[in-house]
């Protein structure tokens, strides 16, 4: 079997996290315990990880010509990430800023900088070019149009698109004709059917004809197949230190599974047991597993 070859259309961005037991009310201040800058952004994510699996990953975004962009650049240099298609603006590069409270629960601000440069043609091109291309994965951090012209370039050849609608945006009937696999949060769930996934009519009832995952944070995932068959993935139990990631731990690793010819099941269950292991550890990138233990999980 040859590598499984992952492009992502997607945001990178450098991380600015501080850590605090309690995180403040508006008009307080409070004394935090730990300040880190780290590489994000979701769609970096996801290729870091998908990397991490063993994929062979190209990534199609734009970041500033400042130091958090050639220090982007870099990482992914370093990682094996194919840069080829990765331009470079006078915006700067996007930043998330992001508060983790005692529970390892987080609040995220995301200024999305260069990413919101990233132009539909080059998109189109990178698609295009790409040997071997089996799987597209794309999320909510870059505009719109530029998925779309994605997806519709990756369906006319074949591959498998994978949408993660975060943070939440209402999402174009053409784009989600176009989502081979739709995966949200709960949260976004609700925003995208109007109630939470807690019965399996309702998650049924979600994307008739068409394959969906919701990810259930602690309590791990729902699979929803095009035929109506649903099947709950539980996660392991962990010390939850910081979940900053761990979504994007999950899209990454599902990917690498489909574009590697695994059962979805099988796709869904490493990418439960790889977020699992994420959260354990503090941050996005940082807290990501190696391919040897990736390779521990099943």
């Amino acid at each position: 079997m040859g590598k499984a070859v992952v492009a992502v259309v997607g945001s990178a961005m450098m991380d600015l996290t501080a850590y605090a037991k309690l995180l403040p009310e508006p008009g307080q201040t409070l004394v935090g315990d730990l300040f880190t800058t780290g590489f994000g952004g979701k769609g970096a994510n996801q290729a870091v990880i998908a990397a991490h699996c063993g994929a062979e990953v190209h990534f199609v975004g734009k970041l500033g010509r400042d130091l958090f962009g050639d220090s982007i650049a870099e990482n992914f240099k370093r990682l094996g990430i194919n840069s080829l298609h990765v331009g470079r603006s006078d915006i700067a590069t996007g930043v998330a800023h992001i508060w983790v409270d005692g529970n390892g629960e987080n609040r995220i601000i995301i200024i999305p900088g260069a990413n919101s440069e990233i132009e539909s043609a080059k998109a189109v091109a990178a698609i295009d070019s790409i040997d071997n291309l089996a799987v597209v994965i794309a999320q909510c951090e870059i505009k719109q149009e530029v998925t779309l012209a994605a997806f519709r370039a990756a369906k006319e050849r074949g591959c498998t698109t994978i949408l993660n609608p975060a943070p939440f945006q209402r999402l174009s009937s053409e784009l989600l004709e176009l989502t081979d696999w739709l995966i949200p949060n709960e949260t976004e769930f609700r925003e995208l059917h109007g109630e939470l996934p807690s019965n399996d009519e309702i998650l049924k009832s979600f994307r008739p004809g068409k394959n969906s995952i919701v990810t259930l944070g602690a309590l791990g995932a729902v699979l929803i197949h095009a035929d109506g068959t649903i099947e709950w993935i539980p996660a392991p139990v962990v010390n939850a230190v910081d979940t900053t990631g761990a979504g994007d731990a999950f899209v990454g690793t599902f990917a690498y599974g489909l574009a590697s010819t695994m059962s979805p099941l099988a796709s869904v269950k490493l990418g439960v047991n790889v977020a699992s292991l994420t959260v354990t550890k503090k941050g996005a990138q940082s807290s990501y597993p190696t391919q040897a233990e990736i390779a521990t999980l099943s």
